[in-house]
């Protein structure tokens, strides 16, 4: 059965230098081992795939993959899935808003004539780093521990470990190991100096299958639990911009914002760069 497919770009600044994503439409069928074969032979950060939901309030369902295991939640593949259900003609039940069914549970898709933006899901674990963490997040990014300001968990699904460095500098700077013997999933923040058009960067790295170290050229579940704890502790607020992927030669740029209701959310620009059919 032809499935139609999308190629999108999620959190450019322009086209080309955001985060690839690949949405298949049409995926009911598909069993969980043949959609992470396809994600695996794509060779994106991460798939995802389009089916109906099961919930009364959701107006489509996904399932997200990445080439070593599946996620429960993820930014950019519910933005990037978000434009391609719009674009290939769903109507959501209420005006301005979209309710997308992933692992994670429901999650709102805010819709206005600029771009799309989803509230931050609250995080499923938190809390400071324990010490033994502390040194192994320290020995794979190759710095030493007391250059860590702070690092706590603020994992909202895939699993990350927060870390936030002095400045944005010290985050362009680093050179993580290349391999790491287990899963981790580490997301580092730094400021940049006041004025400027961004007002943090990140960088987030994760073990692949293989156990390489991969970086994300940019990610919205990170960027929004960053978030969540910067508005936190004080170091933001209102509303910021974050740039990503600038030391692999992308050009994210992040929209966060803290409504008055204390929820966090998540705009990037989402752009359907080329689209398709599988052949049966």
């Amino acid at each position: 059965m032809p499935r139609p497919f999308e190629l999108v770009d999620v959190f450019g600044a322009e086209a080309l230098v955001g985060n690839p994503l690949a949405v298949i439409h049409y995926a009911g069928g598909l069993t969980a081992e043949e959609m992470l074969r396809i994600t695996r032979w794509l060779n994106f950060s991460e798939t995802t795939f389009l089916t109906d939901p099961t919930s009364p309030e959701a107006d489509y369902a996904v399932r997200i993959f990445t080439p070593a295991h599946e996620l429960p939640f993820a930014g950019h593949p519910t933005l990037g899935s978000c434009h391609a259900w719009l674009r290939a003609g769903g109507v959501p039940r209420s005006a301005g808003q979209v309710i997308q069914e992933c692992g994670a549970g429901l999650i709102t898709i805010r819709r206005d004539s600029k771009r799309l933006a989803f509230a931050a899901p609250p995080l499923i674990r938190s809390g400071p780093a324990a010490r033994a963490d502390l040194e192994e997040v320290a020995s794979v990014l190759g710095v030493g521990p007391d250059e860590i300001v702070e690092a706590r968990w603020i994992d909202n699904g895939p699993g990350w470990i927060g870390v936030l460095l002095e400045s944005a500098d010290a985050v362009l700077a680093l050179a993580p190991a290349k391999q790491h013997s287990r899963r981790i999933d580490i997301g580092v923040v730094g400021p940049h100096a006041p004025g400027g058009p961004c007002a943090f960067e990140l960088r987030a790295l994760f073990t692949d299958q293989h156990g390489g170290l991969r970086e994300d050229p940019v990610t919205g579940s990170l960027n929004a639990s960053v978030a969540q704890w910067l508005f936190e502790i004080g170091r933001a607020r209102g509303a910021y911009v974050a740039a990503q992927g600038t030391k692999i030669g992308c050009s994210g740029r992040i929209y966060l914002e803290e409504d008055a209701a204390g929820q966090i959310w998540v705009g990037g620009d989402t752009r359907t760069l080329f689209s398709g059919s599988s052949a049966d």
